[in-house]
């Protein structure tokens, strides 16, 4: 099972990105989703988070209105739309999956078995 991540690069404050998880050897279908980040001094914190049916979505409070997490089954491919960045979301980028039955968010990077290798994504002012 590989997550390949993408998508990460240098813009300019109030820019977008979309960042990219392309599974292989796993379909993400069914799986619960997750986009993580690692600011550099600080402990890795869940950005976003979507169930496994897809019904329920989670955004930490800093980016809620700003990043949409979504998933098309026919790529496997999940995504994290990120827009009107801001230099403090300048971090290092991780796409995570867990499948299973649970219905629900996981909210802890502990539950996720399945990680891409992280894609850094710089917010200049």
């Amino acid at each position: 099972v590989q997550l390949q991540a993408s998508g990460g690069g240098l813009v300019q404050a109030g820019g977008s990105l979309r960042l990219s998880c392309a599974a292989s050897g796993h379909s993400l279908s069914s799986d619960a989703l997750g986009w993580f980040r690692r600011i550099p001094g600080k402990e890795r914190e869940l950005v976003a988070a979507m169930s496994r049916g897809g019904g329920i979505t989670h955004y930490a409070n800093s980016v809620r209105g700003r990043f949409t997490i979504s998933r098309d089954n026919s790529k496997n491919t999940a995504y994290l739309q990120m827009n009107n960045l801001k230099p403090e979301d300048t971090a290092v980028y991780y796409c995570a999956a867990e499948p299973g039955t649970f219905s629900g968010i996981y909210y802890s990077d502990q539950a996720y078995d399945y990680w891409g290798q992280g894609t850094q994504v710089t917010v200049s002012s």
